[in-house]
């Protein structure tokens, strides 16, 4: 009888101690956690920056993974791994797309890695939604969230952002 108190006891203990753990760690550190600085990104290629607000974050980091990480996972490009979502890779297409504005403009029509093709029938687009329904109901508003997480994650995940096979 004793064994059984102690037992159950026991039990409420450990219950305890799994659902504080849980709470603790489960939160989410992208977009709650972000200083300041990790959310501050170039808006645009004149070099002026903006500071996204947390809410932004968590949700470019929502809508990413839902619309795009299918392909992007990890700021890879399963189609064309020799170009990624790292700063370099972003700062040398043209138009630049390493700012807000680039990709938002990349996510509206995009085009080839040198600008001089349109690809909105081979990538995601709001041009091409009816291809692509994912994109159908992202607004403006949603493709500058998911611009914010894509700039802010080489601040995160440095070499490990856009690394390709070594880490994916």
């Amino acid at each position: 009888m004793k064994f059984n108190t102690i037992l159950k006891k026991n039990s409420w203990l450990s219950l305890i101690a799994i659902i504080i753990t849980y709470t603790i760690f489960s939160g989410s550190v992208y977009g709650i956690e972000l200083d300041e600085a990790t959310r501050t990104v170039t808006l645009e290629e004149s070099g002026k920056t903006i500071t996204l607000t947390p809410e932004q974050a968590k949700r470019g980091k929502r809508l990413f993974n839902n619309s795009c990480a299918q392909c992007h996972n990890g700021g890879i490009t399963k189609t064309n791994p020799n170009i990624g979502l790292e700063s370099e890779s972003l700062s040398g297409a043209t138009p630049a797309r390493d700012n807000i504005n680039g990709l938002i403009e990349y996510m509206k029509d995009p085009t080839s890695y040198d600008g001089a093709t349109s690809i909105a029938e081979l990538h995601p687009s709001i041009k091409s939604a009816e291809i692509f329904p994912k994109m159908r109901n992202l607004t403006d508003e949603d493709l500058f969230a998911i611009a914010g997480h894509i700039l802010i994650q080489p601040k995160i995940g440095a070499e490990k952002w856009g690394g390709g096979k070594i880490y994916y």
